[in-house]
């Protein structure tokens, strides 16, 4: 028994209510539940409850057992106070206000229905990574497309809150804010620490005044990652020493070098290594002049695509890693790595300035973009498909990773509209 049922029976009155009674003997009969609380204080606010006659407005608080209240210190938090009813599984221990005066107390145990229980219990016991797994196909579609839409909206919402978060950093920098966002991923998960560091230490207005000399971009990227060898009889490499040791002066950015083991190649592909992401990073800031109005003002999403279209300086098509020459031509940036970019890169930027300046059409527009973006596939798509769950856009895959993450995963089943929905079924 936990804190999370007892909530859920609450809110939806899943117990026997016939000839109800407190603890105390006193009849009692539901006005409201009240709303659930997310902040801090009591777990339901604004309820009303008809106690041995007597209407009373206040609080619920939920325990599994009433001598939680002592464990959580409510005794000495004023905020409790407005507590009307203590709701427990068992009532272990009475509770009392600071003025003395009791606070009723009515006990669930035996009063909830067995199969709300039962049907919990069954979820919160699979080993699958989505516990509905075996009784997913008994919820009616309009509640799993509920969901679908509900989480997808959370997914955006928390990366549009990331952009937020570093926008505060920036002090409302919108420039500074989407190049360091999308340039970090760049990085593609594994080196995104590595690239959010990169845009971190070189501000984007530098690279703007060299943004006519691509080579001079690629020399300040690469030598303040710490990646440009030392010692090179290659032509190309002597022009990055050279330029970096000017442009890294001039910029004091040598002094902040990175380090070259921050940068992982392991379990990539070549085509993936940070070497030709920095190269790719390098031609889209030289094409861009005003990167953030570039996101804001597309319109087309077949100019969105061409954005990142992205092919690497020519040394780069040659090399995977500097000074040694590949056996085949590098290919340029490919459409899933691009179909990334969008989801990742520039959907939240655009997410987060829609909420910044009350946009809601750039909202729609982003949404829009990921529908016409092919479903991502990976471990977490490919499970929900074999429930029957179409994943046919960006939009469904980027919801059923969301849905996974942040429902599946840690057994959020009853905050779940699918998982509540199979807790009430009878």
């Amino acid at each position: 028994m936990n804190e999370e049922i007892l909530s859920f029976v609450w809110r939806f009155q899943y117990f026997d209510s016939a000839n109800l009674l407190t603890d105390e003997n006193l009849s009692i009969s539901v006005i409201r539940t009240g709303y659930k609380n997310t902040n801090a204080g009591p777990d339901f606010l604004e309820a009303g409850v008809v106690l041995g006659g007597v209407h009373w407005y206040g609080s619920i608080e939920v325990h599994v057992r009433s001598s939680d209240w002592f464990m959580h210190a409510h005794e000495i938090n004023p905020a409790y106070e407005s507590v009307i009813l203590h709701v427990v599984w068992e009532n272990d221990k009475p509770v009392l206000r600071q003025d003395g005066t009791l606070v009723p107390t009515l006990s669930l145990k035996g009063l909830i229905k067995d199969t709300v229980l039962q049907r919990y219990s069954l979820l919160q016991d699979q080993h699958e990574g989505i516990p509905c797994h075996a009784l997913f196909n008994q919820i009616h579609e309009i509640h799993k497309f509920a969901m679908l839409d509900r989480v997808l909206l959370e997914r955006l919402s928390r990366k549009a809150g990331e952009v937020a978060a570093l926008l505060e950093v920036n002090k409302n920098d919108w420039d500074q804010t989407a190049y360091q966002w999308l340039g970090k991923h760049f990085g593609f998960k594994l080196n995104d620490p590595a690239f959010l560091r990169l845009m971190q230490i070189v501000p984007w207005k530098i690279l703007r005044k060299h943004r006519d000399r691509p080579l001079q971009i690629e020399a300040i990227l690469f030598g303040t990652a710490g990646l440009i060898p030392e010692r090179s009889e290659d032509v190309y490499v002597r022009m990055l020493q050279q330029e970096f040791r000017f442009l890294g002066s001039k910029y004091k950015l040598a002094e902040q070098q990175m380090n070259a083991h921050e940068w992982k190649y392991a379990r990539l592909r070549p085509a993936g290594f940070p070497t030709i992401r920095i190269s790719q990073l390098a031609q889209l800031l030289s094409a861009e002049s005003t990167l953030f109005s570039q996101i804001i003002s597309l319109e087309s999403f077949a100019d969105l695509q061409q954005l990142f279209h992205l092919r690497q300086s020519d040394y780069w098509t040659q090399h995977y890693v500097f000074d040694k020459k590949a056996a085949a031509p590098v290919p340029a940036m490919g459409k899933d790595a691009g179909a990334l970019l969008i989801i990742n890169g520039i959907i939240p930027v655009l997410v987060a300035y829609s909420k910044h300046r009350n946009q809601p059409e750039l909202l729609d527009k982003a949404i829009y973009w990921l529908s016409q973006l092919p479903s991502e596939n990976n471990r977490i798509t490919r499970e929900w498909a074999t429930l029957g769950m179409q994943v046919k856009t960006s939009a469904d895959s980027q919801a059923l990773i969301e849905w996974y993450n942040n429902y599946c995963m840690p057994k959020k089943c009853l905050e779940c509209t699918v998982g509540a929905g199979l807790v009430r079924a009878v």
